[in-house]
């Protein structure tokens, strides 16, 4: 079954069952992604960051040679 074939039966379901296969689907999606950061948890300026923010630690992997090193310490200064 395609994708969108999945999601014209989803489309075609009474409200009630919507509701619960987005339920059912953010569950399994957060369950995927949930991770725990114990070493972050002790760094001060990690803890001043937005909750949201947090989140995100650990999930957006550094990638080596993505920004030249001399772009990353230009946006250090101009942020902080």
């Amino acid at each position: 079954m395609t994708l969108t074939e999945l999601q014209n039966q989803a489309l075609k379901l009474p409200l009630s069952e919507k509701w619960h296969l987005v339920q059912s689907l953010l569950k399994s999606i957060e369950e995927e992604t949930h991770f725990v950061s114990v070493p972050y948890q002790k760094d001060t300026q990690v803890q001043t960051l937005h909750p949201w923010t947090q989140s995100l630690i650990g999930i957006i992997q550094e990638q080596d040679n993505l920004f030249p090193e001399s772009y990353v310490n230009y946006l250090e200064e101009k942020y902080r």
